[in-house]
């Protein structure tokens, strides 16, 4: 899947962006006090990466003449987003232009069962699943599988959209029928603890380098509060840096990716006290992963010694990774577009909280659920940081 090695681009270089949402605009943001120029294709105008980027061009994925057009400006290429056609990263060969992570990588982390599929082929912990491409099968994998279940479409899920919930009573055929009667993939409900991530990096010649494991928090099954670090045992933060590191070498990966997990009960009362800490606890499951910045790791900005952000820019520039150090624990809330719904925030107040630091992205259009932008707090502990950032986020809600 790696692209032969390559002398690291300096700063000068232009960067190719596919995708132009706020992932990209952060990306820009990291490029321009770099040195170093970002290019940005979607069908958008006047993105939130565009407003930042150095050139935005504005056409349709599968428009190929513009995007062999775009890749002949760039130096090398990266996603700022999955669901990009398999073309470009195939256009992007042809043109010899490193593309990073690579399209193989790409076309896997588009659909959950290719995803699936490899994160089995890798060795790794996943939920019990099954795929399922018609309601006969999906009365077969529920008989294995059991209740409660969860469906999920195999394509375009995001933010708990594309998925329902099977239970005894539920009728199959309209839990089919409500996600398009599209391939789908069947899991297992799990009765987890808590979700954890973790964001990973990895450069050309193999270096490893991983962020400390967070604890996620969702309302609505939307990112909503992100802690860093996670409350965890060691033997939990070693297995989720060894699994990301497993994954990152198997996928032969260069760029950045995030693991998101599922944290189980513990059930070790008797565990066997000789037992080495570097052995795995089982208690991890994968849920998914994106092989780009994450939600999750907004927090970097300034709670690392080096932002995800910056991280991309070095690995898709053939650089090596830089240091993954926390500087001070860390919480990252999320901005929706709900808190427009009384106009416009409450600035003022927010800004009043001295130790928090207010990210916006640009779109032009608060919508509910939709993200607008994010908050990080630092501060002396995890606890004394999220009692700030939730009393900051309430002072932007008007009455």
């Amino acid at each position: 899947m790696a692209h032969p090695r390559q002398t690291p681009l300096p700063p000068g270089s232009t960067i190719g962006v596919f995708g132009s949402g706020q992932l990209g605009r952060m990306l820009a943001i990291e490029a321009r006090r770099m040195g170093y120029r970002i290019h940005t294709f979607s069908p958008e105008r006047n993105s939130p990466t565009g407003q930042i980027a150095d050139f935005e061009y504005a056409a349709a994925y599968d428009d190929t003449a513009a995007v062999r057009s775009f890749i002949r400006g760039v130096d090398a290429l990266t996603f700022e987003f999955e669901n990009v056609p398999s073309l470009v990263a195939e256009t992007a060969e042809d043109e010899g232009v490193p593309v990073r992570p690579s399209g193989p990588i790409l076309h896997a982390a588009q659909n959950r069962q290719r995803e699936k599929s490899l994160l089995s082929q890798a060795g790794l912990p996943v939920t019990p699943h099954r795929f399922v491409t018609d309601t006969s099968e999906l009365k077969e994998a529920v008989n294995e599988i059991g209740f409660p279940a969860i469906l999920k479409t195999a394509a375009f899920g995001y933010d708990g959209k594309g998925q329902t919930r099977i239970e005894r009573d539920t009728r199959l055929d309209s839990a089919w029928n409500s996600l398009g009667r599209q391939p789908c993939v069947l899991e297992a409900f799990v009765n987890f603890e808590r979700e954890l991530s973790i964001v990973a990096a990895r450069g050309q010649n193999g270096d490893f380098a991983a962020y400390p494991l967070v604890e996620n928090r969702h309302v609505n099954h939307i990112l909503d509060v992100t802690i860093a670090p996670a409350d965890e045992e060691p033997a939990v933060t070693q297995e989720a840096e060894r699994l990301a590191c497993q994954l990152c070498d198997f996928l032969e990966l260069t760029g950045v990716l995030c693991i998101e997990f599922f944290c189980l009960p513990d059930t070790s009362a008797d565990k066997d006290p000789t037992a080495s800490e570097s052995q795995s606890t089982g208690r991890l499951l994968i849920n998914e992963i994106a092989p780009r910045p994450h939600n999750s790791g907004h927090w970097t900005i300034e709670g690392a010694v080096t932002s995800q952000f910056e991280q991309q820019l070095r690995t898709v520039s053939g650089l090596a990774p830089g240091s993954t150090d926390q500087l001070r624990p860390a919480v990252m809330l999320n901005l929706l577009g709900d808190l427009w719904q009384n106009g416009e925030p409450d600035w003022q107040a927010l800004l009043a909280f001295s130790n928090v630091k207010l990210h916006l992205y640009g779109k032009h259009e608060p919508r509910p659920g939709r993200k607008m932008g994010h908050l990080t707090v630092t501060a002396a502990t995890t606890a004394e940081a999220l009692e700030m950032g939730l009393q900051a986020r309430a002072a932007l809600q008007r009455d």
